[in-house]
């Protein structure tokens, strides 16, 4: 007969006699393990010597051993009962522990959240953010990843992230998204730039210019924000692309590879030889959401969601 045809036999559970041991009689018979008197055991838990006796009696006879040794003062541990006791204790330990840690997971007090992030500046928004989220939530655990809006929803929908930030107001198909925080675009000159001493430009100035951008973080937004921009306006449209941080392409706009468009949450960082300006003509500031899956159920992310939106609601945008 072939392998596939044949019936496979049902498995075999076992019955464990731990999982017929009423919680009550291990909580009982470590009281007397502890008092070594039934009496005080009894007292202690508020109940009946009686009932405690019963209990560690009918314990005995289920495990067939004998746990403790009766005498006219009290009890003392067999050498079966101090090996049981202890066992059993460091299971009443982790069960307590586990009964704890679920209350606080559910309360959002205790747990860990995955975000991914563009990039994180030093007293931007989502910096402020995830600062006073730490704050109010110490027992949390944050890990962040940092890459492109795309790698960052790939990520989420595989459910190695709980929430991503993004620039815009996508709108990403089987995923929830809410406006979070807005930040104007600025344009980076080198220093010694025509336009570096104007106290702004317009993206008919800009027409003519070679922009440099990131390949990560949100390069590949700016890229298409660029070509939105001045697709119209530029018969040779020049934008190259580069994989290094943002640091090392503010230094390479300084030394004169081009021009590149930046949030204004990156002006503060020190970076020597550029300028930055407004874009006059640009319609509004950049939104910033944030994305996460409708079947999280987290509380953590529910926290930080709420705590995002009390941010927004306050003002604090950059």
């Amino acid at each position: 007969m072939a392998l596939g045809n044949r019936r496979r036999k049902p498995i075999k559970t076992r019955a464990w006699l731990g999982s017929r041991i009423p919680l009550t009689s291990l909580v009982q018979t470590l009281a007397v393990a502890e008092y070594l008197n039934f009496r005080h055991a009894a007292n202690a838990l508020g109940v009946a010597q009686s009932s405690v006796s019963a209990r560690v009696k009918a314990l005995e006879e289920d495990l067939g051993i004998l746990l403790f040794e009766r005498h006219a003062r009290g009890v003392r541990l067999t050498e079966a009962g101090r090996h049981f006791v202890e066992r059993v204790t460091t299971g009443i330990d982790h069960l307590d522990h586990a009964v704890r840690t679920a209350g606080m997971v559910a309360r959002g007090e205790h747990g860990s959240l995955r975000i991914g992030i563009h990039a994180l500046i030093p007293g931007s928004f989502l910096a402020d953010l995830l600062e006073q989220y730490r704050k109010q939530h110490p027992g949390i655990e944050v890990e962040i990843a940092e890459g492109t809006a795309r790698d960052g929803v790939m990520q989420l929908r595989a459910g190695r992230l709980d929430v991503t930030f993004m620039a815009g107001s996508p709108e990403v198909p089987d995923c929830h998204s809410r406006r979070i925080w807005s930040e104007r675009l600025l344009i980076v000159l080198p220093s010694r730039h025509t336009l570096a001493g104007d106290a702004g430009v317009t993206w008919t100035d800009l027409a003519g210019e070679t922009f440099i951008v990131r390949h990560g973080g949100t390069g590949p937004q700016v890229y298409d924000h660029i070509v939105k921009r001045l697709a119209g306006r530029c018969a040779n449209l020049s934008i190259l692309r580069f994989d290094v941080g943002r640091g090392t392409l503010l230094s390479m706009v300084a030394q004169g590879y081009g021009i590149t468009i930046v949030c204004e949450a990156t002006s503060p960082m020190h970076a020597t030889g550029v300028t930055f300006l407004p874009i006059l003509d640009e319609p509004e500031p950049l939104a910033f959401s944030a994305i996460w899956s409708p079947h999280n159920r987290s509380p953590a992310l529910r926290s930080l969601l709420d705590l995002a939106g009390e941010m927004g609601r306050s003002g604090r945008t950059t």
